[in-house]
């Protein structure tokens, strides 16, 4: 018997927690700093598509050589300027080559020279020959001299002809040896630029995938900035709904990690033409105003405006909330009754009644409940 009074205590102790029912009156001396009526109203209506907060253009850090990465200057969230070193690389064999090319190019250039002057001097041989020829010529029709002085004559004009022609050919095999040597020093020169990697656009630090003493080679991300200004919510909208949305239309957007920022205004810059075969949805990218707090990876929500339907609205200050309990308080008769409701979004300052009220009641506006 003491043992079933004993549970019977408990039950009736345990019975005091539960929250209370609807239709519970509250003490009839309280008094609400105002009042308001439920209005049913129509209302835009909305369908959730949920995404990520993306930046508008993400733009990967990559080496344009081989080489031992010796410093890494920049962390995620740095802000960096066009031209801001990032990474430097081990230049030592860039470096190295540069010379050889250098040496090249010297050693190109003098036997340049050395053509010159042998185009000059055999210039000066085909002139000399080809100036005796032609007296020889004339000697000859005058009969002072025989025909085989003339012959010789001759014979040299064609080997000094020879000879520059070959003179001439050499110069331009040495100019083009030269012109080469050049662009292996322009190779060379702008493999030890790339040993310092610089930032191409102004933008932020978002991830580092590299640290000294790592190998970096063309095709291995070393970090990824993020450029372009504002950011974008980038969200999946399923094919039934993606005729609601054009390019330019201002749509309501809620960023949940903002707070009391959270409901804002996206434009939509890009709609992805094509549909994923396994979601049956379309990104859809809408440009996100700058806020403080806002960054990229936070999770979102975009509203795909629908029809206007009829919803029930009263005062945002009407409805109080102890932890995940929400609660009105209607007046009934001369007593206030707590009626328990599920909200939905804030329209122009009042809160959606999803349930719990039918529009029309009278609900208290402030005031504390004792």
């Amino acid at each position: 018997m003491k043992i079933l009074l004993l549970i019977c205590c408990l039950a009736l102790a345990a019975c005091g927690d539960i929250a209370p029912e609807n239709g519970k009156a509250e003490r009839s001396d309280f008094t609400p700093e105002a009042t308001a009526l439920s209005t049913l109203e129509s209302v835009p209506r909305t369908s959730e598509a949920v995404g990520t907060v993306q930046a508008r253009t993400d733009i990967r850090v990559e080496a344009q050589v081989t080489g031992r990465v010796l410093e890494v200057r920049v962390n995620p969230g740095d802000s960096v300027k066009k031209g801001d070193a990032l990474v430097v690389l081990d230049s030592r064999q860039s470096e190295s080559r540069l010379e050889q090319a250098r040496q090249g190019l010297e050693s190109a250039r003098s036997g340049m020279e050395q053509a010159r002057k042998s185009v000059a001097a055999a210039k000066a041989a085909y002139d000399k020959a080809k100036s005796t020829y032609e007296r020889m010529k004339q000697l000859r029709a005058q009969q002072v001299i025989t025909e085989e002085e003339t012959e010789k004559a001759e014979t040299a004009y064609l080997q000094a002809q020879a000879e520059l022609s070959r003179a001439r050919a050499g110069l331009r095999g040495t100019e083009s040896n030269v012109e080469q040597a050049r662009k292996a020093v322009q190779e060379s020169e702008i493999s030890l630029d790339y040993t310092t990697i610089t930032a191409q656009e102004d933008g932020e630090v978002a991830k580092r995938f590299a640290d000294p003493g790592d190998l970096a080679f063309p095709g291995k991300e070393l970090l990824t900035l993020q450029t372009g200004g504002s950011l974008r919510l980038e969200a999946q909208v399923r094919e039934g709904l993606i005729s609601r949305l054009r390019i330019g239309q201002s749509v309501p957007v809620v960023i949940a990690a903002l707070g009391p920022n959270a409901e804002q205004t996206g434009v939509i810059r890009e709609i992805e033409p094509l549909a994923d075969p396994a979601t049956r949805s379309f990104v859809v990218k809408a440009e996100l105003p700058d806020l403080p707090g806002l960054f990229p990876g936070m999770f979102g929500r975009l509203l795909v405006p629908l029809d206007s339907g009829e919803a029930v609205l009263v005062p945002k200050n009407a409805v109080r909330r102890v932890g995940q309990l929400e609660t009105v308080l209607v007046k009934t008769g001369d007593d206030w009754q707590r009626i328990h409701v599920r909200t939905g979004r804030t329209i122009d300052g009042k809160v959606e009644i999803l349930s719990g009220l039918t529009g029309g009641e009278t609900v208290a506006v402030g005031g504390a409940v004792r």
